[in-house]
C-alpha cells in the first residue's frame, strides 16, 4: 500500500465533504485504540484542530486509565479539544428501567447498549455544535459486520472504512502514531478482557488475507485451495 498516496486521498475526500455539508467541523469518538487515533489524525488534518472535538467515553467501571490517557495523549498530541464522560451512570439508568432477562445473550444487548449509549452522545454533541459524526470502524469490521447497528455503525463517514485492519495498522506507523497503541490489542472494551481477535478466532492477519480475496472476487472454494495449497 502507497502510505501517502491513501493518506492524502483520505485527507482531501474528508475536506471536501466537510465542505460540501456546509457543518463547522467534526465530532469523534476517542478510545485510545488503533482505529479511534488513525480516524482523528485523519479528520485533524484535513479541517484542522480547532473545528475537532473529541469526546472520550469510557465506562467507569471496566476502561483502564490507561486506556483513557492514551486517548487523551492522541487528543493533545494534536491539539483538539476534548471532554470525557463516563457512560456507566447513563448505563446504570438503562438497566434499572428495563427488565433484565436471564439469557445466553445478556453481554451481548448490554455491550451493543453501551455503543448505542456513545453514538447517542456524539450525535447530541453533534447537533448542539453543527458537525458531523465520523466514524472509526475499518473496512474488515463493516465486511464482517463486526460492529453494533446504531452504535459504533451508526455515523455520518467512515474515512477509514476502505482500509482492512492491517492496513490500518501500516498507515498508523505512516503517520506517527504512538507504537504503543498500534501494538496493544484490537479491543472494543465492551466486557472485561475482550479482544477483537479471541471473540472473531482468528488474527487480523489471517481474516484480512481471505477478505482481500474475497474482495478480488475469488470462490470460497478458490480460496479454500490457495490457503492448503
Amino acid at each position: 500500500m502507497d502510505n501517502k498516496l491513501v493518506r492524502t486521498k483520505i485527507v482531501k475526500e474528508l475536506k471536501n465533504y466537510i465542505k460540501k455539508t456546509g457543518l463547522e467541523g467534526a465530532v469523534v469518538g476517542i478510545s485510545g485504540g488503533i482505529d479511534s487515533s488513525l480516524t482523528t489524525f485523519l479528520i485533524t488534518e484535513a479541517i484542522g484542530a480547532k473545528k475537532v472535538l473529541g469526546i472520550h467515553m469510557p465506562q467507569g467501571r471496566l476502561t483502564s486509565k490507561k486506556e483513557s490517557n492514551d486517548a487523551f495523549e492522541i487528543a493533545n498530541q494534536l491539539g483538539i479539544e476534548y471532554m470525557i464522560i463516563d457512560i456507566d451512570p447513563i448505563f446504570d439508568s438503562y438497566r434499572e428501567q428495563l427488565s433484565l432477562m436471564d439469557s445466553s445473550l445478556k453481554v451481548y444487548s448490554e455491550a451493543n447498549l453501551k455503543a448505542r449509549i456513545r453514538m447517542s452522545i456524539l450525535y447530541y454533541y453533534s447537533n448542539q455544535l453543527n458537525k458531523l459524526v465520523i466514524g472509526t470502524g475499518n473496512r474488515t469490521e463493516l465486511l464482517l459486520g463486526y460492529y453494533t447497528k446504531y452504535g459504533d455503525g451508526g455515523v455520518d463517514i467512515e474515512p477509514i472504512g476502505d482500509l482492512y485492519k492491517t492496513q490500518v495498522q501500516e498507515l498508523a506507523h505512516h503517520v506517527a502514531i504512538p507504537e504503543h497503541i498500534i501494538c496493544k490489542p484490537p479491543s472494543a472494551g465492551l466486557w472485561p478482557g475482550q479482544t477483537d481477535e479471541e471473540e472473531l478466532g482468528l488474527p487480523y492477519e489471517t481474516i484480512d488475507s481471505i477478505l482481500m480475496l474475497l474482495d478480488c472476487g475469488l470462490s470460497k472454494k478458490e480460496i479454500l485451495n490457495k490457503s492448503t495449497a
